[in-house]
């Protein structure tokens, strides 16, 4: 009996020793778990990466799109500036155009009156029908008229110009300036005639190249758009270091941004 008890407290403490092991020692950790726990991790240090990338191409792109508005900036700065230039030149070719048509016209009033010298001395115009200061003072009066913003009135006296005086040396500036009357006028269908009829009538006239270039604006007042191209073309081709050629082209500079 007592080895029986004996044994039997012996086997009861063995297990309790067993259980009170088993209860110390930490559980072995679930293997899926630590994947889990391990993709957990990996996956924060990827988003914190891609996060870092994207804040840094944000600043990248912010950077880029800084410097397209400063280039930006800076091309129309130069637009503009192209832009006075080109319209100072334009005032200033006309301005040197008017001042050179006036020493032109002053110098033919002195030889028409060298001209009425010689005649009344007995040259060779001693027959003349008329005293070539005639037509010199008609053209003159049509011009003042045309000056002073009288429009209507001008080319009421250029038309007349050109029908008492049709042989006069002055009448390819007298069809010239009534097509510019007419232009002024805004009369651009009546305008073009009248320059075209200086380019078919007086193909030798010094006022040929401008008034193909007045050709070429009034069909772009017309909205001839491919009739002025044409025009234009012709003008900025055969006159390119003239003012009217310099003009034509900037017409055709126009002509292209507005997209016609």
């Amino acid at each position: 009996m007592n080895s029986r008890t004996s044994f039997g407290l012996s086997a009861a403490c063995l297990v309790a020793m067993a259980m009170v092991g088993c209860a110390s020692t930490p559980p072995e950790q679930d293997p899926v778990q630590i994947k889990l726990n391990d993709i957990d991790t990996r996956l924060a240090r990827i988003e914190r990466v891609v996060a870092n990338q994207s804040l840094l191409d944000l600043a990248n792109q912010s950077e880029s799109l800084r410097n397209d508005l400063r280039a930006m900036h800076n091309d129309v700065d130069l637009l503009s500036n192209n832009l006075e230039a080109s319209r100072k030149q334009q005032r200033d070719l006309y301005a040197d155009l008017d001042r050179r048509m006036k020493i032109l016209e002053s110098r033919g009033g002195a030889g028409a009156a060298a001209g009425s010298g010689d005649a009344g001395s007995g040259g060779a115009g001693a027959d003349s029908p008329a005293p070539a200061s005639d037509d010199k003072a008609a053209y003159q009066t049509a011009f003042n008229l045309l000056k002073d913003s009288q429009y209507d009135r001008a080319i009421a006296a250029f038309q007349k110009f050109l029908i008492v005086y049709s042989d006069s040396s002055l009448a390819d500036n007298a069809q010239y300036w009534l097509g510019e009357a007419y232009y002024v006028n805004k009369s651009y269908p009546e305008a073009q005639s009248a320059f075209q009829r200086v380019v078919d009538k007086y193909p030798q006239s010094r006022k040929r190249p401008d008034a193909l270039l007045k050709i070429g604006y009034c069909q772009y007042e017309l909205k001839q758009w491919d009739l002025a191209k044409g025009t234009l073309s012709k003008v900025a081709t055969q006159f390119p270091d003239a003012p009217a050629g310099h003009l034509a082209q900037q017409r055709l500079d126009k002509m292209a941004t507005e997209k016609h």
